[in-house]
């Protein structure tokens, strides 16, 4: 699924005026009869609940859930004839769409009043020829004054028309004072293109920001909607056809992918009839160190649920007989181990053959931070030939200094943390635009990238003719809150270790990998809730998350109307 940046939507709005002759302001009027009939659908859809939102925090992983979407009863039942929608509108093309809203649901019967934050007489455009249409109508305009409507006419949805996809940076004033209103409400939020205060490419929420229970966006869904702080507060979205030109919508490569069932279950083909191990692929582990071997059980059971037909552990030699008692399904390689438990250095030779033997490599989980596990590392990294995997301690140690270490046919992992080491700079940095850390080090690093957290960004330093349809930048749509424990990250590794051994490409190695994995952590969710879910319940869940998506039976994050 294609994803847009706010300069190719303005870019398509104005070819769709100059060469298809398609006015805008039929555009606008599309727009806002779209939110008009979302608004509708709220207010049908069931008896009124209450809602509680947290502050905004830093994201995890998860979106919105369905249950914190309040379903209210249908218009014109007697205890709620004295409610309104209330439409709180800016005076930019955001605000216009809610003009339109108002007077469509003004005509439907619907009690409609319309809230303005900021001064009427800078309201132009289309927006303007959309506002002047209320006061003939009777549609009730007032200057927002710090209060929505209360006293028996209190608010039975509230649509948020105040920023569009042009606005960066934080909201202030009267606006931020109009969000922050708009989120302790405690009805059902519907935001008109993007929630206000979220930005459209980076989906970074630096202030006040609007948190809805769904997000009707134009033309087609635009990237903020997927990473960062988007998922958690954009609610379900709703893709309006808005009489945009299909041929635009479809012209030009695509800046960033959104990675749904459609794209990730041809990368999970069904196993011959004559299949055996040998073909499934040789996965060569190396991890684990005295206090980690979690780490490096979770890896090798993880590539075994996810089809790796001969997993091999390469493990200190103390650590073996734990872990074999562990992994029966797995076979383990004894290893020298430094004083403290951890891999030596004295392996090399003998790991490095080991892994021309094997399909595919995963270094790291659970490696500890020994400096001679660190010299084992770089040398390993630097001169293994076969695709791999890095992530978790390995990345330590190659970070910062030895980055340039990494092969093409490599895929790292790193969360932000671990992502703000690599490129030497702050968590918060990454996390303020992880489309942008995740291309910078893809570009740096010369091999594909999985920055994970909500919305994983998966990132790959340049694209083959073959490779054109896949994109250079993928956002993934699947996961869930029951990700956010410790030992995921191992159970990703597995997966991706899995997919380089059967031959795919590391870039749609990644993107196999992390789809399934986050399928597995929503069903790891549904069983066991989050908290509740750990990470062996996620690897549980690998096959029922293969079968589902055999079946067909995961749903598209977004609906079309």
């Amino acid at each position: 699924m294609r994803l847009f940046t706010a300069d190719e939507m303005r870019s398509i709005d104005t070819r769709a005026r100059t060469e298809y002759g398609t006015p805008s302001l039929l555009l606008m009027e599309n727009a806002g009869r779209a939110v008009a009939e979302r608004a509708l659908a709220l207010l049908q859809a069931g008896p009124t609940s209450k809602v509680s939102h947290p502050p905004l925090q830093e994201p995890t992983y998860g979106t919105t859930p369905e249950q914190d979407s309040p379903r209210i009863g249908g218009w014109g039942a007697s205890p709620r004839s004295q409610g309104t929608v209330v439409i709180l509108c800016g005076k930019g093309n955001n605000g216009g769409d809610g003009f339109v809203a108002a007077r469509h649901l003004f005509n439907r019967g619907v009690p409609v009043t319309v809230l303005l934050a900021g001064n009427p007489d800078e309201i132009g455009g289309d927006a303007r020829v959309n506002y002047n249409q209320l006061g003939p109508l009777g549609v009730p305009v007032a200057p927002y004054n710090g209060d929505l409507p209360g006293d028996g006419c209190s608010p039975l949805i509230v649509i948020d028309a105040l920023l569009g996809t042009g606005f960066s940076g934080e909201p202030r004033g009267i606006v931020a004072d109009s969000i922050r209103a708009i989120n302790a409400a405690r009805v059902p939020v519907l935001s008109v293109d993007i929630p206000s205060g979220l930005n459209a490419d980076s989906g970074h929420a630096p202030g006040a920001c609007v948190r809805a229970a769904e997000t009707v966006t134009f033309g087609g869904p635009k990237v903020g909607l997927t990473t960062g702080h988007g998922p958690g507060v954009c609610g379900r979205i709703t893709v309006a056809n808005i009489s945009i030109p299909c041929a635009l919508l479809a012209s030009g490569d695509p800046s960033a992918l959104w990675l749904t069932a459609a794209e990730a279950r041809p990368l999970w083909p069904p196993r011959g009839l004559l299949a055996h191990k040998g073909e499934a692929g040789r996965l060569f582990v190396l991890a684990g160190s005295i206090g980690f071997v979690g780490a490096a059980t979770l890896v090798c059971e993880a590539a075994l649920r996810s089809g790796a037909g001969l997993v091999t552990l390469g493990a200190p030699r103390s650590l073996v007989p734990t872990v074999a008692a562990k992994l029966t399904e797995a076979m383990t390689l004894p290893l020298p181990e430094t004083d403290t438990g951890a891999h030596s250095p004295e392996s090399l030779d003998e790991v490095l053959a080991r892994a021309a033997e094997a399909g595919a490599v995963v270094i790291g989980p659970g490696f500890g931070r020994d400096p001679r596990s660190g010299e084992l590392v770089r040398a390993f990294v630097t001169a293994c030939s076969t695709p791999l995997v890095v992530d978790a301690d390995a990345l330590f140690h190659l970070a910062p200094a030895h980055s340039a270490s990494f092969p093409t046919h490599c895929i790292v992992t790193p969360h932000p943390a671990e992502m703000a080491r690599l490129l030497g700079t702050s968590t918060e940095e990454v996390q303020s635009n992880r489309i942008q850390s995740a291309g910078e080090a893809a570009a740096r690093l010369g091999c594909v990238v999985i920055l994970k957290g909500p919305g994983t960004v998966i990132a790959a330093p340049s694209i083959t003719a073959s490779e054109a349809r896949q994109g250079s930048i993928v956002i993934n749509s699947s996961g869930g809150p029951a990700l956010a424990t410790g030992g995921t990250g191992d159970v990703l590794s597995g997966i991706a270790g899995a997919c380089l051994a059967r031959g795919l490409e590391p870039l749609l190695a990644a993107q196999a990998a992390v789809f399934l994995h986050g399928i597995a952590g929503e069903i790891a969710g549904e069983r066991y809730g989050a908290p509740g879910a750990i990470a062996g319940d996620v690897i549980a869940a690998i096959p029922e998350a293969l079968r589902r998506l055999a079946t067909g039976e995961i749903l598209p994050p977004y609906q079309f109307i």
